[in-house]
């Protein structure tokens, strides 16, 4: 049994991927609310199909910031920094791994935007 609630309150499979960094409730100041702000990073796991004595990691891309489901009321929004793989003989591009969990064109979950869609709410007015 997982002594963590985080499964119960992340994406789908999302906790395979990644390891929670920090939690931390926050005061957003355009809407005047206390919010969720969960910090993920990829783990150090070469993306399947390439083969790991061909890369290395070479730190992350930019954070992304996208928002799930509200918990106790308040907005949570997931900060999640992907890995940057680079080849070790510098000819092949730099790989970074490709997750379902996010919604295409958006900056919400794909759970999160089909659950809207469901309700017949726009998720794109969701999308700041």
């Amino acid at each position: 049994m997982k002594k963590d609630i985080s499964y119960m309150l992340l994406p789908t499979d999302l906790l395979e991927y990644f390891d929670v960094i920090t939690v931390k409730e926050l005061g957003d100041i355009s809407t005047k609310k206390m919010v969720f702000h969960i910090q993920l990073e990829e783990k150090n796991q070469l993306p399947n199909c390439y083969i790991q004595s061909d890369f290395e990691s070479k730190g992350f891309y930019t954070e992304k910031t996208i928002q799930d489901f509200p918990v106790r009321g308040k907005a949570l929004y997931l900060n999640i920094k992907r890995r940057r793989w680079r080849s070790k003989d510098k000819t092949l591009p730099d790989i970074k791994s490709d997750y379902s969990f996010i919604a295409d064109g958006s900056k919400i979950t794909k759970e999160l935007s089909d659950f809207l869609k469901g309700t017949g709410r726009d998720p794109r007015r969701y999308n700041k």
